[in-house]
């Protein structure tokens, strides 16, 4: 039986570099995936992994994802009820919080309480969005990090991220004039702040994990 992953296609995702890294990745581990980009819940509802990418504002990201019909209840029923192995990036992961603050306050999924606020530097000659590589600082054991140590750097494009209503729901942060959250982790619900498919060799890693990691 082929395992598939749905790299979920809702508008709002840089999926082509998504859909690249994680067949490169698929093919490093020998896990033989196949990456369906899709938007299609009947797909989602039989992936053996999920990704949700997403580029954008937080209210656009998740007013995408919430027209396509019955996408929101595919993802709940697959993730939240059976357990199939989930990874959000970027925004696809800020969705997970609670709410989102960018333009006013905006309903997430809520999979992981919190909210998603804006990035305020101490440092005023720091500027917003945040872009670049920064380091990250792993704070908690997880196998989406296996053989990442801390200290190894990672590409972010960002204005706002994630605060964690449980601090133990955060697996790595960095700092930006301040720290901020980089990767957050409940059962089998993960995310990254920054973006793996741009972070050359940590990023292949950590999708290599993702691919293998058994909640």
């Amino acid at each position: 039986m082929i395992a598939r992953i749905a790299l979920i296609d809702y508008g709002s995702g840089n999926l082509r570099s998504a859909e690249k890294a994680l067949a490169r990745a698929a093919v490093e581990q020998k896990t033989g995936h196949v990456i369906s980009v899709t938007s299609d819940p009947a797909a989602v509802l039989s992936a053996e992994r999920i990704v949700l990418p997403g580029v954008g504002a937080f209210a656009d990201c998740m007013r995408g994802l919430s027209s396509i019909p019955g996408m929101v209840d595919a993802l709940s029923e697959a993730v939240l009820r059976r357990g199939v192995p989930f990874l959000g990036i970027w925004v696809g992961m800020q969705l997970l919080a609670s709410v989102g603050r960018e333009f006013g306050d905006h309903s997430g999924l809520g999979w992981i309480p919190g909210e998603v606020v804006r990035l305020k530097p101490s440092d005023p000659a720091l500027k917003i969005p945040h872009m670049g590589w920064n380091e990250l600082l792993v704070v908690r054991p997880h196998a989406l990090f296996d053989g990442v140590a801390s200290g190894t750097h990672a590409y972010f494009v960002h204005s706002y991220a994630m605060k964690t209503a449980d601090r133990s729901d955060v697996l790595a942060t960095s700092d930006y004039g301040g720290s901020f959250v980089a990767a957050v982790g409940r059962g089998n619900i993960a995310g990254t702040q920054f973006h793996p498919e741009k972070s050359q060799a940590m990023g292949l890693r950590l999708l290599g994990n993702f691919l293998t990691w058994q909640p």
